[in-house]
């Protein structure tokens, strides 16, 4: 290989997005992304359609928040933007249950480290403004804990995921939000998981100032497209007031351009960054399809088919550990515990992407973001089954199907 090798054109084939997310992206979305005409990003629709994707967000999240609107780029990039609002020194609270609510602890960390900190360990800082609460994998997190953290140090920022796919945990977000509320601190929420999977709105969680998810989970987006965020005014006034560290995530400058100024929408945005039309229009799309169908009809599909999948692979001698109700965490039969690993790269070698968990234990993760059909559990049910049999696993294939078409008799039945 040399520098001017020119390499065969790529050809990525279908793979069936079956772990915590990205989940495959809805036709839909698909055709309005390469549908959408050569446009530059100032250009009339383009600016239009941010502006729509604006007003379907709030009613997604379920607010009034005027700061409500998308970052470009994946969750991190709207999570960076939420914890951009927490400056050197600052107090924090910050809970972690699993891989990734661990890794927004590490940020918080950073952002609150002094310079001095930072030249310690710039990669893994210890600020002393922060306390993190470990929380063990496959535990949730309780109001009770949140409850008295704050009690004991009244911090100025409290954060938590809301759903934790690192280990398959719904977290308390009523316990948090009211002791937010009880002991001042404004609660900072990781809903990169649950957005467009439960059914919740935000507003009733005043304790709660900002608000941070992603596009490739339940809004089912493309993993780079736009990573929905919300604000509180509260949030916004001190935001204001301390300022920021970055230009790029600037809470207030990316507003601006959804034409978010001072507070109050108006009818032309300031520019801050080059958008894709193409984004802009599968966005628009997905958004257009989530409300549609509705977020609590929506919600109830994903209980629905998590409770099939769950049955039918308990029926195949795993633990499920999880409560997530688009992803099910389990771990393998005594016999096969610590093939993990094994297991996975077999099934993502024939195209079936689970995922394990990615902190000890080692888990298996399966996830139905947008496989909501019996027809699509079935798929995923066999093709696991039938990866544990190649490894010797010798399950009746016809006794687990048999078990998946007694869950949906009887649910057929009972409605």
């Amino acid at each position: 290989m040399t520098t001017n090798s020119i390499f065969p054109q790529l050809e990525i084939p279908d793979t069936l997005a079956a772990g915590p997310g990205p989940g495959n992206t809805d036709e839909r979305v698909l055709q309005a992304f390469t549908n959408a005409g050569m446009a530059d990003h100032m250009q009339p629709d383009v600016l239009r359609g941010m502006v729509e994707c604006k007003f379907m967000l709030r009613s997604l999240f379920g607010t009034n928040n005027t700061y409500t609107f998308g970052v470009a780029g994946t969750g991190w990039s709207g999570l960076d933007c939420m914890f951009s609002a927490v400056m050197p020194g600052d107090t924090v609270v910050a809970f972690a249950n699993g891989t990734f609510s661990g890794i927004d602890a590490l940020t918080l960390n950073m952002k609150a480290a002094t310079a001095n900190e930072l030249m310690v360990d710039s990669l893994n800082p210890k600020a002393a403004s922060v306390v993190v609460i470990e929380v063990p994998h496959g535990q949730s997190v309780t109001g009770e804990m949140v409850e008295a953290a704050l009690a004991e140090y009244k911090p100025k920022w409290a954060f938590m995921a809301h759903w934790e796919t690192g280990s398959g945990r719904i977290n308390d977000i009523r316990g948090f939000s009211d002791a937010c509320e009880r002991h001042g601190a404004m609660g900072l929420i990781d809903a990169v998981s649950s957005l467009g999977v439960e059914n919740f709105a935000i507003d009733d969680y005043p304790g709660i100032a900002g608000w941070a998810s992603c596009p490739q989970k339940g809004v089912l987006c493309l993993p780079l497209t736009y990573a929905p965020v919300s604000f509180t005014d509260q949030y916004i006034e001190t935001l204001k007031a301390s300022g920021c560290r970055t230009f790029v995530h600037h809470p207030i400058m990316e507003a601006r351009h959804w034409g978010i100024v001072d507070g109050a929408d108006v009818e032309k945005g300031t520019y801050h960054r080059t958008h894709s039309g193409y984004a802009v229009a599968a966005f628009h799309e997905a958004l257009r399809i989530t409300l549609q169908e509705g977020l609590a009809k929506r919600a109830a599909n994903y209980v629905y088919h998590e409770a099939a999948l769950s049955e039918a692979v308990t029926a195949m001698g795993c633990e499920v550990t999880s409560n997530m109700t688009s992803l099910v965490v389990l771990n393998l039969p005594d016999d096969m515990a610590g093939r993990e690993m094994e297991l996975v790269q077999a099934c993502r070698a024939e195209g079936f992407g689970i995922w394990p968990t990615l902190s000890a234990p080692v888990q298996v993760r399966i996830g139905i973001l947008n496989q909501l059909t019996r027809a699509s559990i079935t798929d995923i049910v066999n093709r696991f089954a039938e990866a544990m049999n190649k490894m010797g696993a010798d399950l009746d294939l016809t006794a687990v199907n048999d078990r998946l078409d007694t869950y949906y008799s009887k649910s057929l039945a009972a409605e």
